[in-house]
């Protein structure tokens, strides 16, 4: 009976960053520095504190990031490469490409979107700009993104993908990507507090999109009529783009990327607007 009141373990490094961020929280008003140096500063050390301690939870730490988008692919390629007999040369990179983008669009969107939510503990204790949660779970993915992503192209390197004048487009993907993904997870983090069932809708909406954005399968292989319809997808359109900088060495759709940024940013604007303006009704309505 004793065992099972007794308190739950706690790592020293657990330990050490709840008291690091309590301290950085603490001392959030107290300085003289500007405020802006001050979120930033906690955006930082919190980015960081969270990938040390989501590394900890595991014995093998960090590589869990490289071998999750793996073992996905080979689950995927056993699927439609092996059992549906659509595979064939270049499907591997074809369906990792597709993969490793799409999963670090679910993933912030998913983290982020009950970011300010899952943030009530330390709402409850100081004031904290709300904008910070959403911010820092971004940065967190985006990390974890980057390691994979610099391994995905090594990957290709060596499978006989060289490096050509389209990678230049590269950033602007990611940029585009990022302003995509930040515009989502900021405008979910500012309305699943009010209405928390959200989070449930949205999980199954992006396994919806998910089969929509052409991860095993081009969009291009689909009959016309129906491809400007999946084209809605802005993820459909960016995947597509991505593989071609990557696999074929073609540049991206120009156009379409545009529109993609230009609503990414409209609502990325909006969605601040919307957390920053209620930033003090959140500790209450999560209550």
């Amino acid at each position: 009976m004793a065992d099972k009141l007794a308190s739950p373990k706690v790592s020293p490094l657990t330990a050490l960053c709840i008291l690091k961020t309590t301290w950085m929280i603490s001392s959030f008003f107290s300085t003289n520095r500007p405020i802006d140096h001050q979120v930033i500063d906690l955006i930082l050390y919190k980015t960081y504190a969270d990938l040390r301690a989501e590394a900890a939870k595991t014995y093998i730490n960090y590589l869990w990031w490289v071998i999750d988008p793996i073992l996905s692919m080979l689950v995927f390629y056993l699927v439609f490469g092996l059992l549906f007999q659509r595979g064939g040369e270049g499907f591997v990179a074809f369906l990792l490409s597709g993969l490793v983008i799409w999963n670090w669009y679910r993933q912030s969107v998913a983290h982020a979107g009950g970011s300010i939510l899952n943030g009530k503990g330390l709402m409850n204790q100081v004031h904290v700009p709300k904008l910070v949660f959403p911010t820092v779970t971004l940065l967190t993915d985006l990390t974890k993104f980057a390691l994979v992503l610099v391994l995905l192209l090594v990957f290709l390197w060596i499978s006989g993908y060289p490096v050509n004048a389209s990678y230049l487009a590269l950033p602007v993907l990611l940029v585009v990507q990022l302003l995509l993904i930040a515009g989502l997870a900021f405008c979910l983090a500012g309305l699943v507090p009010f209405v928390p069932d959200l989070r449930f809708l949205v999980d199954h909406l992006l396994h919806l999109q998910f089969f929509c954005s052409g991860i095993f399968y081009s969009v291009k292989d689909l009959p016309a009529q129906y491809q400007g319809w999946f084209y809605l997808n802005p993820m459909a359109g960016l995947i597509e783009d991505y593989r071609g900088v990557l696999l074929h060495g073609t540049w991206p759709h120009w156009g379409r990327l545009g529109l993609i940024a230009l609503g990414s940013t409209v609502l990325l604007a909006v969605a601040i607007s919307f957390v920053h303006g209620r930033d003090r009704e959140y500790p209450r309505a999560i209550r």
